[in-house]
């Protein structure tokens, strides 16, 4: 039987689909840069999500599926056969573990850099993102982006299609389609992103097109069981300003019930906020929510167990958490005894290379780390 914490729904066991779930709590995809130059996982990240196996699903970092859609230096791909080698070497040492593993497919779109990528990045419309962005050799302006043609859309498409398959030929469970965050799909949904004026932008159903035939063609690929989608209502990060934010998710969300994916990811999710109440009483499925626990700031002493449980009693079925998991490799059972929690070093080792901030965190049966 499981222990439940005095009645906490957060270590109950649950599935998902066809995965059976130890407990409710889900370790988001988390940026951490220890990927090789061309995109292969090293076998330090394989150490790395072997440790956090006890989490109910681990949703690896945001992964590229073309060369074109990367982001930022020693980001994982999933466009090669080395790719799928070195994320198998990955997923093995997780199942081992007792882990199961989703992988988020990202493209960036605007937030590229010919410095990074070898190319100009591609958007929706020729709108900058109006920050610098992080290259290997420090921080540059950002680039104007090319506007995709409907062709090239259309070979997007086809890419997180064919990355979706690869995903599964390395061995993940499944794998969450990243539209959020402003990121590619995300710069679609966005008025001020999207200056389109054919099939692709303008109204809202032409704004979600593009998101609604990634998903599509992901689960046409593998299957709806082992497809997710992430969503960020309302989050401007990466200088996203969607314009009409409710009439969006709704026509999206119900644009996607039609489509049968596992789960839908709301990041940053309030339950007291009128939006995420409506996304709840709409989607049928599986919901996994990311709690608001403050970004940059310190940790809630409780690792965000209280907000993850106000979600759970709000209607969400999963609890998604980033930075807990990242300085707890045993997060789930530092919450269910309500031990004290590693705090995050230090914000800049979270993307620097190396075991330091990254495989290095002691769990409750290890000796504490050493001051830095």
């Amino acid at each position: 039987m499981t222990n439940n914490a005095g009645g906490s729904r957060l270590f109950e066991a649950t599935t998902l689909g066809p995965l059976s779930l130890p407990n409710r709590l889900v370790m988001a995809p988390l940026t951490r840069n220890r990927a090789a130059a061309d995109g292969v996982p090293t076998p330090l990240m394989a150490t790395y999500y072997a440790q956090r196996a006890t989490a109910g699903l681990i949703i690896a970092e945001a992964t590229m599926p073309s060369a074109v859609g990367q982001t930022y230096a020693n980001i994982p791909a999933l466009h090669t056969p080395a790719h799928v080698a070195g994320w198998r070497r990955v997923t093995d040492v997780v199942r081992e573990a007792g882990g199961r593993m989703f992988v988020q497919l990202q493209h960036g779109g605007r937030v590229g850099h010919p410095d990074t990528s070898g190319h100009v990045p591609v958007a929706p419309s020729t709108v900058a993102l109006p920050e610098e962005i992080h290259t290997p050799d420090g921080r540059r302006p950002a680039v104007v982006p090319r506007e995709l043609t409907v062709e090239e859309i259309r070979a997007t498409v086809a890419d997180f299609a064919a990355a979706a398959r690869r995903a599964v030929d390395a061995g993940f469970e499944g794998v969450e389609v990243h539209a959020a965050n402003g990121y590619l799909i995300h710069q679609f949904l966005a008025k001020n992103t999207n200056l389109r004026t054919d099939e692709y932008g303008g109204p809202v159903a032409h704004r979600i097109r593009f998101a609604v035939e990634v998903v599509q063609a992901v689960v046409d690929a593998i299957g709806p069981e082992r497809v997710g989608v992430r969503i960020s209502p309302g989050v401007g990060v990466n200088g996203i300003e969607e314009g009409d934010t409710d009439s969006i998710y709704r026509a999206l969300v119900t644009a996607l019930t039609d489509l049968e994916p596992a789960y839908l990811h709301v990041v940053f999710a309030d339950p007291d906020q009128p939006l995420f109440q409506e996304i709840r009483k709409s989607w049928p499925g599986t919901l996994i929510a990311n709690p608001v626990l403050g970004w940059g700031g310190p940790l809630p002493a409780d690792g965000g167990r209280a907000a993850g449980e106000k979600l759970l009693a709000a209607g969400a079925d999963l609890i998604s958490l980033g930075r807990g998991f990242l300085a707890n490799p045993d997060l789930v059972e530092r919450l269910r005894t309500g031990a004290p929690l590693n705090a995050v070093r230090d914000q800049y080792l979270m993307y620097t290379g190396g075991a330091t901030g990254y495989t290095d965190y002691p769990t409750l049966n290890e000796p504490a780390l050493a001051a830095s």
